[in-house]
């Protein structure tokens, strides 16, 4: 199975200004990192709030908006009404990586090491050997 990843709204909208991401006609970029993903409008739906039971079993899920939209579901900023049941949701982009990160990695070797502030090579840690390590690292920067 492929990895995916959820990125909340709230966040991304700081990493926009902050100049960390891009977000351009459906593929996010981290800016730092190179790694860019192929990205869908979703929801992650946070917990049921009616009362009426979580039938649909989607709490705790994420699920891309027009999904739930073709469910009957009605969103609106971070409510979602679908039956009886009513959620809280956050909204966000669920992200699938292009590419292989091995693919990335060797294109990142043969682009050249990078360097960090003072033209020092940055090599705290070494390259990131997985996506979730890439990942890691750059929330461990932007958050």
């Amino acid at each position: 199975m492929q990895n995916r990843v959820f990125f909340p709204q709230s966040a991304l909208d700081q990493w926009i200004v902050d100049g960390a991401v891009d977000l351009q006609g459906g593929v996010l970029t981290l800016v730092g990192e190179g790694r860019t993903y192929d990205v869908a409008e979703s929801v992650r739906v946070v917990r049921e709030v009616s009362g009426a039971g979580d039938v649909a079993q989607l709490v705790g899920k994420v699920k891309p908006r027009a999904w739930l939209e073709q469910q009957g579901a009605e969103i609106v900023e971070s409510s979602m009404l679908l039956g009886e049941a009513a959620y809280d949701v956050d909204p966000g982009w669920m992200g699938v990586p292009v590419g292989a990160f091995s693919d990335r990695a060797a294109e990142s070797a043969a682009g050249g090491t990078k360097k960090g502030k003072g033209g020092k090579k940055a090599t705290k840690h070494g390259p990131p050997k997985t996506d979730e390590e890439l990942l890691a690292r750059f929330l461990a920067k932007n958050l």
